[in-house]
């Protein structure tokens, strides 16, 4: 879902749960639907793919942020992640979501739809970021 100026919560969750959709996950079983807000009310989704390689595999985050950078968006001001249990960001997803966004709202949705606000900044404490010009 992209292009649409569409900046409610709930609009991003949904985003989110259409993108669990697509899954790849035949290793985990885990299924991940993302969402992200850009600060111009584009919302840009993905989900995790998995690979045998497990260091290869794609994390539903990640793929929706790049989505977003591939198409020349930077500044985010939301992210939804979508899980059976409202499982939270991997460590990894934590510092990609960090270095991409800054301190943004994380919404954390189960199943049921139940949703968890947290800030970035304290899903990753003492985070790291280089600053590059």
């Amino acid at each position: 879902m992209t292009g649409k100026k569409i900046v409610k919560q709930d609009a991003l969750i949904k985003a989110a749960q259409e993108a669990r959709k697509h899954v790849y996950a035949p290793f985990s079983k885990y299924r991940v639907g993302a969402a992200v807000l850009t600060s111009t009310g584009e919302i840009f989704s993905g989900c995790n793919v998995e690979n045998s390689s497990y260091r290869l595999t794609n994390c539903a985050e990640v793929t929706a942020l790049t989505k977003a950078v591939s198409e020349g968006y930077s500044k985010f001001v939301k992210l939804a992640v979508v899980t059976d249990d409202g499982g939270y960001p991997c460590g990894a997803c934590r510092q990609v979501i960090w270095e991409l966004c800054g301190d943004i709202e994380v919404l954390v949705v189960d199943k049921k739809g139940r949703v968890k606000k947290e800030r970035s900044a304290k899903l990753l404490p003492h985070a790291f970021k280089l600053n590059v010009t």
